[in-house]
């Protein structure tokens, strides 16, 4: 797609993520006021606005609801409350808003209990009761979605107009022999009465965490294959004559590049229509070093090698399917208070929506919308944690067509451009200042189609914020967008 500039048309969505995240739209050079006296340092930033690389989603924003009891704790500390999708309350205004200001957003109900979950209707042989605390895999005993409850979660997609993705038990009939086929006899049921009540469901995801090593347990590729085949089958028997049907996600795991590639390689063409991994890169939770991990340039950058490596594979072997960021906590184990859920984590979580999306993932789903240390929401007061702004802001300015953007100067700066959602005559930059020392002197030099020259605007970006919207001095408005710490 070619993006047209001129001197009088051109303007400039700028994402400025440093302590803060600032939108400047502009349509000469701006300047934010800098609090520090120290020399700014020049770098250029060049965007190329001929051509896009990649194209996200109209539901690239996605949240996670988990299916944790309150009982869940890690390192002594139990930050889920009442945030499972079995007793979260839907009712709470402060949620539905919240979800609503995030649409179009897609909610993806899973994680490590959804293997454990079996759904009330048709003929389950067992009771319908809740988890408890036990010894078995994942710590608890199996649980149960009655079908009351799946009513009462879709009145709420529905009210809040979210799109779903709902990862089904793989484990059910296998008991502790994971090489066993799986028994799709109670998600046969369960998928039959969501079409008869007219329920939408975007994805029907199978499994959590089983590829490769899995976590907790794992299937053997030959196997999963055969399970997704499965699926398949019933997908299509039951949304027969539908015009579309929903997507089929897998493995939702985390990426290990041989099981990966036997699993397209054994599916085929048109079995999986989304290949799907996790992201923990950060580590355990517990980890103390998780600070200097999300500020270190070189160590955000490490997780561009998988995001090439499955982007690379698709290409190759699997070009009929999207790649998706299924789930995205970044630090393992419910994540850390006052990193996770504070102020200093937008730069891990920006750092990856901009890296998702320029490596052709059409959805990245963040752990989690509520629930644990690192929700968007604060699980007890429904309060919005520091990074559901970051999710608004890239809602709001965002685009689906992304363009290249490389820094020439100084790895601490970190660029990402897209054109503008809604407005295909401009474009919106994420720039992301990792320096606490640095401010940055920024040339913007943007490409634009032929015949027109290089346009380049410049602009300085402060380690601190102190610039609200205002007029620039040709009388051109501009609207600025902070995120501050306090």
């Amino acid at each position: 797609m070619a993006i047209l500039f001129s001197d009088l048309n051109f303007r400039l969505l700028i994402c400025l993520l440093m302590p803060f995240i600032m939108i400047l739209t502009e349509t000469h050079s701006c300047k934010a006021q800098i609090i520090s006296t120290a020399p700014p340092q020049t770098v250029t930033v060049a965007i190329n606005g001929r051509t896009t690389i990649a194209k996200i989603g109209d539901n690239f924003l996605c949240a996670t609801l988990d299916w944790w009891p309150p009982e869940k704790c890690d390192y002594g500390t139990c930050s889920w409350g009442r945030a499972s999708a079995l007793n979260l309350d839907l009712s709470n205004p402060l949620l539905q808003n919240a979800v609503r200001g995030l649409t179009p957003l897609m909610l993806r109900l899973g994680g490590s209990l959804q293997d454990k979950l079996i759904y009330g209707i048709g003929n389950l042989q067992r009771p319908c009761v809740p988890q408890k605390p036990t010894s078995d895999l994942f710590g608890f005993s199996e649980g149960c979605l009655n079908m009351s409850r799946w009513d009462a979660l879709n009145r709420f997609f529905q009210l809040t107009g979210v799109q779903v993705a709902f990862g089904l038990n793989a484990l059910y009939g296998r008991e502790k022999d994971y090489t066993h086929a799986w028994d799709s006899t109670n998600a046969y049921d369960f998928i039959q009465y969501t079409i008869k009540k007219k329920y939408q469901i975007q994805a029907w995801e199978l499994g959590n965490e089983l590829s490769g090593s899995g976590v907790g347990a794992s299937v053997p590729v030959s196997q999963y294959v055969s399970d997704v085949k499965k699926l398949r089958a019933v997908i299509d028997q039951l949304y027969a004559g539908w015009t579309t049907k929903p997507l089929i996600v897998a493995p939702d795991g985390f990426f290990d590049e041989n099981w990966y590639l036997q699993l397209l390689q054994g599916t085929g063409n048109q079995i999986i229509n989304v290949l799907s991994r996790h992201i923990y890169s950060l580590g355990a939770g517990v980890d103390t070093d998780l600070v200097d991990k999300i500020l270190n340039p070189s160590y955000l950058s490490q997780e561009a090698g998988p995001y090439r490596s499955m982007q690379q594979m698709l290409q190759t072997n699997g070009p009929w399917a999207q790649a998706w960021i299924g789930e995205a906590g970044g630090a393992y184990n419910s994540g850390h208070h006052l990193v996770t859920d504070a102020f200093v984590f937008s730069f891990w979580y920006a750092d990856q929506l901009g890296m998702a999306a320029r490596f052709n993932n059409t959805a990245f789903c963040r752990q989690s919308l509520i629930g644990g240390n690192y929700g968007l929401l604060d699980h007890a007061t429904f309060n919005p944690n520091p990074d559901y702004y970051s999710a608004l802001i890239w809602k709001t300015l965002m685009g689906k067509n992304v363009l290249s953007a490389s820094v020439n100067g100084n790895n601490y700066l970190r660029a990402y451009a897209h054109c503008s959602k809604g407005d295909s005559q401009s474009i919106s930059v994420l720039l992301i200042n990792l320096s606490n020392t640095t401010q940055f002197s920024v040339n913007l030099a943007i490409t634009a189609t032929a015949p027109l020259d290089t346009l380049v605007r410049q602009f300085e970006v402060p380690m601190l914020e102190q610039k609200t919207s205002g007029t620039s001095k040709s009388g051109a408005q501009r609207l600025e967008y902070h995120l501050t710490r306090t």
